[in-house]
């Protein structure tokens, strides 16, 4: 973490770390900490403007920690708060849409999602649906997946995602 912060900072000004507002457990809203890979001045703090592939407003170093998912990594302070769990089904921003529609307008059943706590890991994301969400079938196969977890929770279940997660880390073609 100390690297990807020194890195962050020496590729330009701005803060290492910032906050995005995810819905929780029981639609509770909390600020998820991430490490910046956005130029500073071309944040989007309510995540109206999903990140894509390409996109001009990643930094160089943000599109590694992006890849790699890195960015996601100082999550583990919200987990050691307990807002997040270590597996869980991903929290979404806010105001995150998938093909100009809300998540919870795309998908029947989304509310499901959040009897749940999140976690920085989970069966969607180890199953090859992480990254941008610009399609209705993306945002589908996460619920699917998220729903799927919450029906099958279980210790050992836990386990087999966290044991595979470095394994879909490696495997990057969705991410952005």
């Amino acid at each position: 973490m100390l690297a990807a912060a020194v890195a962050i900072r020496l590729e330009g000004n701005g803060p290492v770390f910032f906050k995005q507002k995810r819905y929780v457990f029981n639609y509770e809203l909390i600020g998820v900490f991430k490490f910046r890979s956005i130029n500073a001045n071309r944040c989007d703090a309510h995540v109206t403007t999903l990140v894509s592939k390409g996109d001009p407003r990643v930094t160089r170093f943000g599109r590694f920690i992006r890849k790699t998912s890195l960015d996601e990594l100082p999550q583990l302070f919200n987990v050691l708060t307990g807002q997040l769990s270590l597996v869980g089904k991903r929290p979404h921003a806010s105001e995150i849409n998938a093909a100009d529609t809300l998540y919870a307008q795309v998908v029947d059943g989304y509310f499901v999602r959040h009897r749940v706590r999140p976690g920085i890991t989970g069966w969607a994301q180890i199953n090859g649906w992480r990254g941008e969400t610009d399609t209705r079938e993306k945002i589908e196969q996460r619920v699917k997946h998220a729903l799927d977890y919450i029906d099958h929770w279980s210790l050992m279940f836990h386990l087999k995602i966290l044991m595979r997660t470095p394994f879909a880390l490696l495997k990057s073609e969705n991410a952005c």
